[in-house]
């Protein structure tokens, strides 16, 4: 079994223990969500896939663990590196990669690291796709028309 398989495994394990299902539920499209997006964007890049995929399936591990978004980023980040290194199947550096773009991925008006803006830019397409009639956040209506700009979408 591949290394985001393991992921897989691990954020599968943490939403059933969710016992509010509406939070397992959105945990489930969200986190899925955002980390096929940040395989895209990273191949469209030229990064790793496999690298930001996984920095997808845990930038909210924290919300839907605690079932609280409070300091979510952060928290999350401590989440994140206590698993990638539960498992064993990490460099430090690329423990030390996912987790900095999980730390900042809630900061939408700064610019980071390439994995940093690769989890930003999956995080608010999500946000968009899941139902395209709700209002876009006005904190992410440009880093939205600029992801859709890269990829081709004239909206």
């Amino acid at each position: 079994m591949n290394r985001l398989e393991k992921v897989h495994q691990v954020v599968d394990n943490i939403l059933m223990k969710q016992s509010n299902a509406e939070i397992r539920r959105h945990g489930y499209v969200h986190l899925y969500g955002v980390s096929a997006n940040c395989s895209i964007l990273a191949l469209r890049r030229g990064e790793n896939s496999e690298i930001s995929a996984v920095s997808g399936m845990l930038h909210d591990i924290y919300t839907y663990k605690a079932g609280d978004s409070y300091e979510h980023a952060k928290l999350g980040s401590i989440e994140a590196r206590k698993i990638l290194n539960e498992l064993k199947l990490f460099t430090e550096e690329e423990v030390n990669t996912i987790c900095r773009a999980i730390y900042n991925h809630s900061n939408k008006n700064d610019v980071g690291g390439i994995y940093e803006e690769i989890l930003k830019d999956a995080d608010v397409l999500q946000h968009y796709s899941y139902n395209t009639t709700f209002p876009v956040a006005e904190h992410e209506k440009e880093r939205l028309a600029k992801v859709f700009s890269e990829l081709g979408i004239d909206k």
